[in-house]
């Protein structure tokens, strides 16, 4: 995989506050702040879900990460899962003593390069990534079948919060303050 580089990235506020001078001027996209929002909400009740279930076992949203690529890539080298997962090789060893320590993920040497680690589940490993995905899956699936999920992605963001907590969101967001069309201010 490639790094994100500033070339990637749309022109996006300094540290100041200030948007960075392209020379092009954008008009803020219709809904932008509000799909931002939902954004926001629906990620914390999509890994809300998993980070239930690790709680038990005393894991983390890393662990989970982990465990997913692991499981879905078996054989996937410390390297590789260091560049899914963009974090520093100490983090990814402080998740993998943990996985590895309590038998949900083995490591083997290489066949090829026996210095290289590869990554594989276990059958309890394997089993756990499966609860978490389904989890994730059947908030998915409630997401796509709501009536509205398909008129836009503001609708489909919000069939993904709670339902209980959709009216709290929607309150908050009729509060917000608009922005200006340049997309600077308060």
């Amino acid at each position: 995989m490639r790094p994100i580089t500033s070339r990637d990235e749309p022109s996006l506020p300094t540290r100041a506050g200030r948007a960075k001078d392209t020379g092009v001027a954008r008009p803020p996209a219709p809904g932008g702040d509000d799909l931002i929002e939902l954004l926001f909400f629906a990620y914390r009740d999509f890994v809300g879900d998993p980070d239930r279930i690790l709680a038990d076992y005393g894991f983390g949203r890393a662990h989970h990460r982990v465990l997913h690529f692991v499981d879905r890539y078996p054989g996937l080298t410390i390297a590789e899962l260091l560049d899914i997962l963009r974090i520093t090789k100490q983090s990814l060893n402080r998740v993998l003593k943990d996985l590895i320590g309590q038998g949900y993920v083995v490591q083997r040497p290489g066949t090829s390069d026996r210095r290289q680690r590869l990554l594989s589940c276990t059958e309890s490993g394997a089993a756990l990534a499966a609860d978490l995905t389904r989890v994730q899956a059947r908030r998915l699936a409630r997401a796509l079948a709501s009536p509205d999920a398909t008129a836009s992605p503001e609708d489909f963001l919000m069939a993904m919060i709670e339902p209980e907590d959709r009216p709290a969101v929607r309150r908050l967001m009729a509060r917000r303050t608009p922005r200006p069309a340049g997309g600077e201010g308060a």
